[in-house]
């Protein structure tokens, strides 16, 4: 007979555990906190012009024609838990837009496009890495993080239509997680993979 306990856990639940945000990460990788307030005032500063970019603002009459890149702000959508997708759905979830934001530093960090809402998170999906590694160099420094996930649920059914609004919003708000935009920001959360 074993000496061990059997687990509770199946072999994938285990598995998943084992790269979970909590776990696998690389000791004293930590980023000195003057770099990393200064990394995100940067990142806030400019995002800041977009919010404030006078070419949104107009009559009544032109936000009908207005494309959603311009008029969509990702800090106003309903903020959920990053691990939302850990959840029990019943349904599958619509066509929609999603946005990673640091609400304690006013930061948009991701941009991303679904045709399923509510399974767009699970399994593999590098940005989940890139928020552990953020998260943690905050919890080094004990400073302050909010990051949550926010969808517009109003994304074109057509994959080629979303992915050309996902690029529009990628351009637009320079979120650093975002591959077409490291080589403006010099994201330090990026690098390394874990190992499935």
């Amino acid at each position: 007979m074993p000496d061990c306990q059997p687990s509770l856990l199946s072999d994938a639940d285990l598995r998943a555990a084992d790269l979970s945000w909590a776990y696998n990460r690389p000791a004293g990788s930590a980023m000195p906190a003057d770099e990393l307030q200064g990394w995100k005032q940067r990142v806030a500063q400019f995002q800041a012009t977009v919010k404030a970019d006078p070419s949104v603002q107009g009559s009544l009459f032109d936000v009908v024609n207005a494309s959603p890149a311009e008029t969509l702000d990702p800090f106003t959508l309903l903020p959920r838990n990053a691990e939302f997708w850990r959840g029990q759905f019943q349904e599958t979830g619509v066509p929609a837009l999603y946005f990673v934001v640091d609400h304690d530093a006013a930061v948009l960090l991701y941009v991303g496009e679904t045709v399923k809402s509510n399974q767009r998170w699970k399994g593999v999906h590098d940005c989940k890495r890139y928020i552990l590694s953020y998260v943690e160099a905050h919890r080094v420094h004990s400073l302050p993080v909010a990051v949550n996930i926010g969808f517009w649920p109003h994304a074109d059914g057509d994959r080629k239509a979303r992915q050309s609004l996902e690029l529009e919003l990628i351009r637009r708000w320079r979120s650093p997680f975002n591959k077409e935009n490291w080589a403006i920001w010099s994201t330090p959360f990026v690098g390394g993979k874990l190992e499935p």
